[in-house]
Parts: C-alpha cells; structure tokens; sequence
C-alpha cells in the first residue's frame, strides 16, 4: 500500500472509531412531553393565570412542538399555546409585542428563525401554569 494510502487508510479508521464512540455514548432524543416531564419532576403544577409580568422573567426555554417554559424567580410558568404549539422550535427567537408590562393568554408571540431571523409563524397563547417546588417538611 503506498505512504499516503497508508495515512488515508488509519484516518479513515480513526474517525470510524470516533463516530463509534460518539454514538455508543449518544443519549436518545427526547420527546418535547419527556423533556418537559424533565424539567417539571420535582415541581407541582398550580392555578393557572390569565398574565405574567414580563419585567420579572429572567429567561424562556422552547420545548420543541410542546411548550415555552418562563423562569420567574423559583417559579417556572409553563404556557402551552392553543394554536400553534406544534411549529415550537428550540432554535426559535420569540418575539412579543406587548402593550403592558404583562404576557396575557390573549397574546401572540412571533417565530422567527434563529439563523436568518425570517418569520416562521406564531403561537396563540392560552393560560400559564405556574410550577413551584413544595415546601420542605419540617423535622418534628
């Protein structure tokens, strides 16, 4: 075999291990209930609120096809729109515009593509459900 074949043959084999590894160690893909179920086990679920007050929301998770989760504080609000939801993309930008200071269920929130910034649609929200972590007992 010649030198450079020789080279091209152990690259070859080498990457081949690699994507090996790489795949042997892949976890599978989550479904965006699964990975909301994640997030949410050790929280409970309480009355759901028409509003959120945008100002205290320090950050919004996409959960593909399923959701869009807002961290308030402790307080993660899980807003699954009643039109739309299915478009949710992780690698989506929201854009809201508000006429307050507050994410009403009577809003809409616009879909543009991460890497081009293009409009792929929008969500009609519906009502936030606010999970909290219960109370640690007290020792007796």
């Amino acid at each position: 075999m010649p030198r450079n074949g020789l080279k091209l043959f152990a690259l070859g084999a080498a990457l081949a291990m690699l994507a090996g590894t790489t795949s042997a160690n892949a976890r599978p893909k989550l479904t965006g209930e699964q990975e909301l179920a994640d997030m949410l086990k050790d929280r409970v679920a309480g009355k759901p609120v028409d509003c959120i007050n945008l100002s205290t929301v320090s950050s919004s998770v996409i959960i593909d096809k399923t959701a869009i989760v807002y961290q308030s504080g402790s307080t993660y609000y899980v807003q699954r729109p009643r039109s739309g939801a299915e478009t949710l993309d992780r690698d989506d930008v929201l854009v809201t515009r508000l006429t307050s200071s507050q994410l009403c269920s009577i809003d809409t929130v616009q879909l543009h593509d991460r890497s081009g910034g293009l409009w792929r649609g929008f969500v009609g929200l519906d009502k936030f459900v606010p999970y909290t972590r219960p109370p640690k007992d007290k020792p007796a």
